[in-house]
């Protein structure tokens, strides 16, 4: 029965190319390319930094999805397998990173829930005139560590109907539950931000937003950190090395293309994050335009964008806002849900092929146990958690995993073994240059990345957050060894 399950779960496969590529969109295209990007352009020398953001595009983003899609279509297994399969030692390596992107996951969720909660606050304008206050005290909570005592009722309720809806799509076949909501989904998405941008874009004063985001600093680029933040919204951005590509991949049917599938994701994911940085700056500079209020007060990232800057924007728009609000915090909603659902796979195929269980049975109980870490997550102090262990596990776990990753495919199992997969069915080849990127390049830019991540996470850390960053990694380490060493079902 076991060895039936696990040759059940490797014969999984999208039913098309397009399934394949709109699941890919969707584990891309996520709350960082509407809330993120446009911080990041502006803040790195506005229209100078596209220059920074291409090359990493040329020269990460892209060499480094071929991979993953090759080694994941040449293997049809599970990361964990694939690690093991290249050297028994490298499994442990496997279970570290697919565990850190199934924390990703538990987090997630709650962000996935402030917004929940603002799309059905959106319809009434529940946050009133104090957006600020409403985010702090109703749905994300704040640093002051005297309320981890409580939890945030709205925040709560949402991330169980989250997790459940996650459960209901990611425990049905792959084509069946991932494939087909992101068909539905993602054209859903690009619809509504479509309509969202072009509408932003005639409002008053979207010239000044536009100006303000795109002006160039030229000067900026002489300055590493600007090439360092280009090469880290690549990888986030595309959820690079996170198993997410490698799992998706080793689903393919034979005679993909997967290069050119992956310049189409690739593609997709960077005209959505620009095309939605316009369209953010030109609501901020309606907001200047009509009120007066200086653009550098308005900008900001993440969750005070969307959670507070925003619905104070909507207020003061009129009947329009009351259209604009609920179908943006809608399409946040879609791009967060298809992103989990890849972020969930990578865990739950491994753990699927390692146990022998059902996929049912193992999406269950994965959903069970992310969905109770995730609980912990809506306190008080939500927002301050979520913010501790995003910067924890993206910057010293997964982005040095990732460097691993690297040299482990290019020198322990070779480049050049992937190369017939990759260009037999592929419009577009590669070959000696590709492999000089993934090989020697690609490492170097990594390593030099996690280690400049490392001493700026670390030199501003507080007592708690350190307290905080120890327990996640003595968390991954245990489980990740408990599951090394637990004997295959098929074994």
């Amino acid at each position: 029965m076991f060895t039936n399950n696990i040759i059940m779960a490797q014969k999984t496969q999208w039913d098309s190319s397009i399934a394949f590529i709109f699941a890919m969109i969707g584990a891309a295209v996520g709350l960082g390319n509407i809330w993120r990007f446009s911080y990041v352009l502006y803040s790195n020398g506005g229209g100078s930094f596209f220059i920074p953001y291409l090359i990493a595009i040329a020269i990460m983003g892209v060499p480094f999805l071929i991979l993953e899609y090759g080694v994941g279509f040449s293997f049809k297994e599970s990361f964990s397998v694939v690690m093991k399969k290249i050297n028994p030692k490298f499994e442990i390596i496997a279970w570290i990173l697919v565990l850190f992107v199934f924390v990703v996951t538990i987090y997630y969720m709650v962000i996935l829930s402030w917004d929940l909660v603002y799309l059905g606050s959106s319809f009434t304008f529940s946050w009133g005139t104090n957006a600020a206050n409403y985010f702090v005290h109703i749905v994300g909570g704040s640093s002051n560590l005297d309320h981890a005592s409580f939890l945030l009722i709205p925040t709560t309720v949402g991330v169980l109907i989250l997790w459940v809806i996650l459960w209901f799509i990611s425990h049905r076949n792959v084509d069946e539950g991932i494939g087909k909501v992101s068909k539905i989904l993602i054209p859903a998405l690009f619809v509504i931000m479509g309509f969202i941008i072009v509408y932003a874009l005639t409002l008053p004063g979207a010239g000044i937003g536009v100006s303000t985001l795109l002006t160039p600093d030229w000067t900026k680029l002489w300055d590493v950190n600007i090439w360092l933040a280009a090469f880290a919204q690549i990888i986030f951005s595309l959820s690079m090395g996170q198993a997410i590509a490698l799992t998706y991949a080793s689903y393919l049917p034979e005679n993909s293309k997967l290069i050119d599938n992956v310049l189409i994701v690739v593609a997709s994911n960077s005209l959505f994050e620009i095309c939605t940085a316009f369209g953010v700056f030109s609501i901020l500079g309606y907001m200047s335009y009509t009120h007066g209020t200086p653009m550098i007060q308005l900008i900001t990232e993440g969750t005070g964008l969307i959670f507070i800057v925003f619905p104070m924007i909507f207020n003061i728009m009129g009947p329009i806002g009351r259209i604009i609000a609920p179908l943006l915090f809608l399409a946040i909603l879609f791009a967060g849900i298809t992103s989990a659902l890849g972020f969930l796979e990578p865990m739950l195929n491994s753990t699927q092929v390692k146990l022998g269980w059902s996929r049912k049975k193992t999406a269950t109980v994965l959903s069970i146990i992310g969905c109770i870490f995730s609980l912990i997550l809506t306190s008080g102090i939500s927002s301050y958690l979520v913010g501790i262990i995003d910067s924890f596990v993206n910057e010293f776990g997964i982005l040095l995993l990732i460097g691993i990753q690297c040299i482990v495919f290019a020198w322990f199992y070779g480049v050049d073994k992937v190369l017939p997969a990759l260009n037999e069915s592929s419009t577009f080849k590669v070959g000696t240059i590709w492999s000089f990127v993934i090989k020697y390049l690609l490492p170097i830019v990594l390593i030099v990345m996690w280690a400049v991540g490392i001493v700026q996470l670390f030199s501003t850390a507080k007592e708690f957050e350190i307290i905080v960053d120890v327990i996640i990694i003595v968390m991954v380490l245990v489980f990740g060894v408990v599951l090394t060493k637990i004997k295959p079902a098929n074994d």
